[in-house]
């Protein structure tokens, strides 16, 4: 007999073949679909509306569009925004016209990685989600806020899909091993309690992830001594070469490099240290993690510990100098330093603050005292008149002088705060601040002297 591609006898991988076709059989998403939530009692009651799901690889975002068109009894026209474009969407769309208007059904049009259409693709839907022709359902593993047209985004309600958990993988998992129709349970596998924990916490939270891995070790369990058991050293083999979830430059990178941040503003050491290597696990680049540990010396420490600063680059340098594994642990020693190190954001609000005026106000001159003088006619412009060198003042400073232009004088952006060397800065500026305000007192009085004089 000829197989086709419809052909039952076709292969299907094991997490293919373990699709739940019913929310009973649906494992995780509780918070939408457990008893009483609003998507469920949506679904039950077939109201249909068009909506977005929103989460990480293998937490069901497909498999629940499939149990709701079949709960609904809707046509269902699925496309990758991968490989498709809009030609694919009239095409879609025309068979939801015909399914309506010949066999009076509702179509569900189901968009896999909707992210990954442009403006121009995603207005495409528009006309028809707002006709009624289509219910859109889109799934995507980016933020819709930033990857959705708000066009689009205001027709759809999202909803958050969440990692499964470890119990939740392990109720896939032993699903799996006893289901004799499409599963494994033909096999008469059964998996040791520790195999089976081992596995859950490597799936990360993907089922589809955790029945790949599955299927892979049921075929090495034939060369296991222990016949029908899949063991530790079976799950090891087929976990050798596996690596933690973590998309370069997708959500979870930004999220993860963002607890990294603020672990390290919060002061955590511990937490700062396990997203590192949270992210080193998952291949991150660690040249990428080395400048952004730079970023934070500057942000969050700044003159509280000015080491902080040079310890970031010297980790940056070894791991230009060295490679892996050893730069990454002087980059571990930095984050380390840093989440220890007393905080300060003076330095950076300083900056953005300067920034911000000067980018709002006038391109004030630069006073004449303050000016270059190189030339004969610089000086005959009076450039640099009046400037006093701090060096042959007092102390090697010069009460009263104004550094701004005058528009700006007496104004103050840099507020050292009571930790680290920024208090000892502090106590510095307040000096200083006392013998401007008594050298402008004394020009005053001078000044009125000299006018009751005249």
């Amino acid at each position: 007999m000829n197989k086709d591609l419809f052909s039952q006898d076709v292969y299907q991988p094991l997490a293919s073949r373990m699709r739940p076709m019913d929310l009973e059989s649906f494992a995780g998403q509780a918070h939408l679909v457990g008893e009483g939530k609003s998507l469920r009692e949506a679904i039950l009651a077939g109201q249909l509306h068009s909506m977005v799901f929103w989460g990480p690889p293998g937490v069901g975002k497909t498999t629940l569009a499939k149990i709701i068109a079949e709960s609904v009894d809707a046509h269902l026209e699925a496309i990758s925004a991968v490989l498709s474009g809009v030609k694919e969407i009239r095409t879609a769309v025309a068979r939801a016209e015909e399914e309506r208007d010949v066999r009076g059904r509702k179509t569900i049009l189901f968009v896999d990685e909707v992210h990954r259409f442009n403006k121009s693709q995603q207005d495409a839907f528009l006309p028809y989600v707002e006709d009624g022709t289509v219910v859109l359902i889109g799934a995507t593993t980016e933020n819709p806020s930033f990857e959705l047209n708000n066009a689009l985004l205001s027709r759809c309600r999202v909803y958050v899909l969440r990692r499964l958990e470890a119990k939740d993988i392990c109720q896939i998992i032993n699903r799996a091993l006893t289901n004799k129709e499409i599963g494994l349970g033909n096999k008469k596998l059964n998996i040791a309690d520790d195999a089976l924990q081992l596995l859950a916490n490597a799936a990360d939270g993907d089922a589809r992830k955790a029945l790949n891995l599955l299927e892979i070790a049921s075929d090495l369990v034939e060369e296991d001594v222990e016949k029908n058991k899949i063991n530790r050293a079976v799950l090891e083999e087929v976990l050798v070469t596996d690596t933690r979830r973590f998309d370069k430059g997708g959500e979870y990178f930004y999220d993860q490099i963002s607890a990294l941040h603020k672990a390290v503003r919060g002061s955590s050491p511990d937490a700062a240290l396990y997203w590192f290597v949270r992210m080193i696990d998952g291949g991150c680049d660690p040249l990428y993690i080395a400048r952004r540990v730079v970023r934070m010396a500057s942000e969050d420490i700044g003159n509280a510990d000015p080491r902080a600063l040079s310890l970031a680059l010297n980790a940056w340098d070894t791991q230009e100098r060295l490679g892996s594994p050893e730069g990454e642990l002087s980059i571990a020693q930095a984050i380390i330093y840093l989440a220890s190190a007393p905080k300060s954001n003076a330095v950076y609000s300083a900056f953005n603050d300067a920034l911000a005026d000067v980018r709002k106000m006038p391109s004030y001159d630069v006073p004449l005292h303050l000016r270059n003088a190189p030339t004969k006619l610089m000086k005959e412009l009076n450039y640099g008149a009046e400037y006093r060198y701090a060096h042959s003042e007092p102390g090697g400073f010069a009460p009263g002088e104004n550094y701004f232009p005058p528009e700006l004088q007496d104004k103050r952006y840099y507020f050292p705060t009571d930790r680290g060397l920024e208090q000892k800065i502090a106590e510095k500026l307040d000096y200083l601040k006392q013998l401007n305000e008594s050298s402008q007192q004394q020009r005053y009085a001078d000044q009125t002297n000299q006018d009751e004089e005249s």
